[in-house]
């Protein structure tokens, strides 16, 4: 039976059980309608799995049987339904959400991008003890932005479990955006596996859920691009370093089904809209491991928002997400006709998709899929290194760089590595004495630097990559978005330059899956990250792995500093690129003690987590 996703449709029986009706909401809710006072200007919201709305909410976590993509699963619920609910918050409200946990484990909610009082932001062990089985716990707390975010549990793998939903704050001004229509698109990975099968499985064997290695043919094609010579000697290295280049995600479409809001690509969710319309597109990646690129073939979207936060509109044909991104798109689709909302997995292994349709039950053809890109030399920061020569680097691991402590990298360009042979670099992480002067084009960047000797506030980090969207995109195929493009709405209040620098290098081994910061796990580290209360610092990150690392601070917002001056993006996650070095201006001004983390669920897990304390 086709599941109806409209309000003028009767709903089917799993939308009952997973939508408010079942709830005891009205009916409006239950259908997917936003009250009058989130929705004052007329538009209708559809959100496959009901609404929930504020100020006051009573959210219920328990393990329950439910379909997903046409096979019984056990997900962990919230109010009935995996993903959990829309829930609708307003700007300027106090917000109550009341978390039962009817699970026999403990449970939390982390509300993604929110600005809050530290117990109130839902991650055990920091500044909260977690939810224990048949506990209720209140969160209060004032609700200070507007925007769209998402909210999913900090506790074990229950991420992975189906323990997410979107959340959307309500601005308490008329924003500038207009729009008649808004649809939000929650995109999140499942396995029927069970989470902790699938971290011992990349612990097992690197490259464990990767069906897409090379085979001979692409072997001779190589050959007949780029020569013998080079093939050989590119392949030779990835074989030296004991990866492979088609490492693009740890987890792939060989256990995941990608779905968006609950849907897998076959039971195809109906997003509608009248032609004419404008429509805003809410687009929130609440996957445990999985990057999407976004495209909506025949459809040019507009880019107003990330993160939550306004920016200048960016025209594009496609986006990256990065794991707990949010993007808002418009989009005016003036045909009646059905469009693809494809979202397809970075490494290609799969996708999810939707239709934007005028009329239920219609569909569109699915874009040709691409192939899986291989990882190049940007992915061991050859962009990074000026000049250096990589060739006769024989045996060298850089699955994650960590034991240069000390290095003075200063002279780097043009050295001769001819006797680097054998060397392990498996982790190249302690690298805080390093002295980056005259990386990656640093003379052009002399001009910058301010009276303090760092870099002005504002410009963009040498070794940076903001102008390129990521591996396996070709911007002459069409316009994508970078994080070069994101311009905000209006400069941020904190004009101050940062008084100090903190550097943190992202470091791991693929081979035997251990990730963290500066080399050094969450269990091996003796006490957190120190800013100081009011500080204006500039956070920089370098990426030693080979893998991307989405990278989020809980409590405060980053800066990005994308060579936008006074217009830097405010956002609350980071994609850092393999061998890329960006930097963000954070104002301390949240006391208390807050989550600092790579996104990807088993990263985190397996070593990249830290707290930062503000006092």
């Amino acid at each position: 039976m086709a599941r109806s996703s409209i309000i003028s449709h009767p709903l089917s029986r799993r939308q009952v059980l997973k939508g408010g009706a079942a709830l005891g909401l009205g009916s409006a809710a239950a259908m997917g309608l936003t009250p009058a006072w989130a929705n004052p200007w007329g538009r209708t919201n559809v959100y496959a799995q009901g609404v929930e709305e504020g100020p006051e909410v009573s959210l219920a976590i328990r393990r329950e049987s439910l379909p997903i993509d046409g096979q019984e699963a056990q997900p962990i619920t919230i109010n009935g339904t995996s993903p959990g609910p829309l829930i609708r918050l307003k700007e300027g409200q106090d917000a109550v959400l009341r978390v039962t946990n009817l699970l026999d484990e403990p449970t939390s909610i982390h509300w993604h991008g929110l600005i809050l009082p530290p117990e109130m932001d839902g991650v055990p062990g920091v500044s909260f003890a977690g939810i224990a089985p048949g506990e209720t716990f209140t969160y209060r707390f004032p609700v200070r932005q507007n925007g769209t975010y998402w909210y999913h549990s900090h506790s074990g793998m229950q991420e992975q479990l189906g323990h997410a939903g979107p959340l959307i704050i309500d601005a308490a001004e008329r924003e500038p955006i207009r729009y008649d229509r808004e649809h939000v698109l929650l995109l999140t990975d499942w396995t029927f596996e069970d989470p902790m099968s699938v971290f011992r499985n990349l612990k097992t064997m690197e490259g464990y859920y990767n069906f897409q290695e090379r085979t001979i043919a692409d072997f001779f094609a190589d050959v007949r691009n780029n020569g013998f010579a080079q093939t050989a000697e590119m392949r030779g290295m990835w074989a030296q370093m004991r990866m492979s280049s088609r490492d693009i995600a740890d987890v792939t479409g060989s256990t995941y089904t990608y779905l968006l809001n609950g849907y897998s690509p076959q039971e195809n969710w109906n997003a509608l809209f009248k032609a004419g319309e404008r429509i805003r597109l809410r687009v929130i990646n609440g996957s445990a491991m999985s990057f999407f690129d976004v495209r909506i073939p025949g459809l040019k979207m507009t880019v107003v928002a990330a993160d939550g936060q306004p920016v200048q509109p960016v025209p594009v044909d496609e986006f990256r997400i990065g794991v707990a991104e949010t993007y808002d798109v418009l989009v005016s689709p003036e045909d009646d006709r059905a469009y693809t909302i494809f979202a397809e997995a970075m490494d290609r292994s799969g996708y999810a998709r939707a239709t934007l349709a005028p009329r239920e039950g219609m569909q569109a053809e699915i874009p040709e899929r691409r192939q899986i890109a291989d990882r190049g030399m940007e992915a061991m920061g050859a962009h990074g290194m000026g000049g250096m020569d990589h060739s006769n680097m024989a045996g060298m691991d850089h699955s994650g760089m960590s034991n240069m402590s000390g290095m003075d990298h200063s002279s780097m360009a043009g050295m001769d590595h001819s006797s680097m042979a054998g060397m392990d670099h498996s982790g190249m992480s302690n690298m805080q004495g390093m002295d980056h002067s005259t990386m990656g084009g640093m003379a052009a960047e002399q001009a910058k630097i301010g009276a303090n000797g760092l870099l002005l506030a504002g410009e963009a980090q040498p070794g940076s990559r903001y102008n390129q969207a990521g591996i396996g995109i070709d911007p002459d195929e069409r316009r994508v978005l970078v994080y070069r493009d994101l311009k905000a709405f209006t400069p941020w209040p904190d004009r101050r330059e940062p008084g100090r620098e903190l550097e943190l290098h992202l470091t791991g081994n693929m081979e035997r899956y251990m990730w963290s910061f500066d080399g050094k796990k969450f269990s091996e580290v003796t006490g957190p990250i120190h800013f100081e209360k009011d500080e204006r610092l500039r956070l920089i990150l370098i990426n030693d792995t080979m893998m991307e690392h989405p990278i989020h601070l809980h409590g405060m917002w980053m800066e990005l500093e994308n060579g936008q001056g006074e217009l830097i993006p405010r956002k609350h996650t980071l994609n850092v690129k393999p061998g890329e070095r960006v930097s963000a201006l954070i104002t301390a001004d949240a006391e208390g003690s807050w989550a600092f983390h790579c996104h990807l669920l088993y990263h985190m897990d397996a070593g990249m987590f830290r707290v930062v304390q503000v006092s």
